[in-house]
């Protein structure tokens, strides 16, 4: 078992710690090997229909298929495209409640020569497992750190970062338990947080008052799909002055309907000039990115824009608007190395 101070100035992928330096371009939330059937509802009906690959992206048609992928092949497909891209890691969030593959994360990896960084924890309360209905913040903190530092899962693979630890609306008493923990195992192991905010524009702004209550370190937290959560200026720039990490991760998405909440998504141009409005304010150390890929039909391989996109389209067309190779470095790079070094 690596300690604290063995962890210390590192970085752990599914195949061990590493050199920060070699991790390369980050891509910071995406989910290669999951299953997000949801547990409390009537099973979903199987099949990808072509006919409707529309409705499957974009979430207006649901099937079992569609929300999960547990093939190593597939997986190892997609990220080798991503690779050869320039990616050199991935953080991979699929956690408690969605029936993480930890062994199959590091096949993957050693497929691909891809880095793989693996989340730990819990999902949003629906996709827990009952067992935690009665847990404390200190159980949930003692399993994340355990998460870190053995292995996750039933195996010895160990998580690099907290996370995305999954809230909703109403932000229910169980969830909340979970990212007291979430912030405990931060601070006993040196890792970042990654945090899926509930779908409500306040709710980030929420989170950040709970964090300081925590004394959680905001310069290490991520606040996840900013894109589907803020749009207006007034509450990105409230949040991004707090010191929080701010986290579009939904680059591909271009449909302005999304179908889980009452909300206009942006299209990925819009998600880069809202990041400009950031880095014009000095937030540009605050600045992360990914696709957060969850349904097959976003792979490549199921006609989709896979993990790639931001290599092979978002990149060039963020020089054509004026970005400099600095601050796409800052994004990609340097950002990422930073949060996911133990401290």
């Amino acid at each position: 078992m690596p300690t604290r101070s063995d962890m210390k100035g590192k970085a752990q992928t599914v195949l061990g710690l590493v050199d920060p330096a070699t991790l390369g371009d980050v891509l910071m939330h995406e989910h290669l090997l999951w299953d997000l059937n949801p547990p409390d509802r009537p099973p979903l009906p199987p099949g990808m229909p072509l006919a409707q690959w529309w409705g499957l992206a974009n979430s207006e048609v649901a099937t079992a298929d569609n929300v999960r992928n547990r093939d190593v092949g597939v997986a190892s497909t997609a990220v080798a495209e991503a690779h050869a891209a320039g990616c050199g890691t991935i953080v991979e969030l699929t956690i408690g409640g969605l029936k993480p593959d930890p062994d199959g994360l590091a096949q993957v990896s050693r497929n691909t020569g891809c880095n793989i960084v693996m989340g730990c924890g819990w999902y949003v309360d629906q996709y827990q497992h009952t067992d935690n209905r009665n847990r404390s913040a200190d159980a949930f903190a003692k399993e994340m750190i355990a998460q870190v530092q053995l292995g996750a899962w039933g195996t010895d693979v160990r998580a690099g970062i907290v996370g995305e630890i999954g809230c909703q609306w109403p932000w229910t008493g169980r969830e909340k338990l979970c990212l007291q923990g979430a912030v405990v195992a931060m601070q006993e192991t040196g890792a970042a947080l990654t945090i899926h905010p509930a779908r409500v524009p306040d709710h980030p702004m929420m989170l950040v008052e709970f964090l300081r209550a925590e004394n959680c370190d905001l310069s290490r937290t991520i606040i996840d799909h900013i894109d589907r959560t803020i749009g207006d200026d007034d509450r990105l720039f409230a949040l991004a002055d707090t010191g929080v990490v701010l986290e579009w991760d939904l680059f591909g998405q271009e449909a302005t309907y999304y179908a889980h909440a009452d909300f206009d998504m942006p299209n990925d141009i819009q998600r880069l000039r809202d990041i400009r409005k950031l880095i014009d304010r000095g937030h540009l150390s605050q600045i992360v990115i990914s696709h957060d890929i969850c349904h097959l039909s976003h792979f490549t391989s199921h006609g989709g824009w896979g993990f790639a996109h931001i290599h092979k389209r978002v990149l060039p067309r963020a020089l054509k608007r004026g970005f400099t190779a600095a601050e796409i470095r800052a994004i990609m790079v340097d950002n990422p190395r930073r949060l996911l070094t133990f401290v």
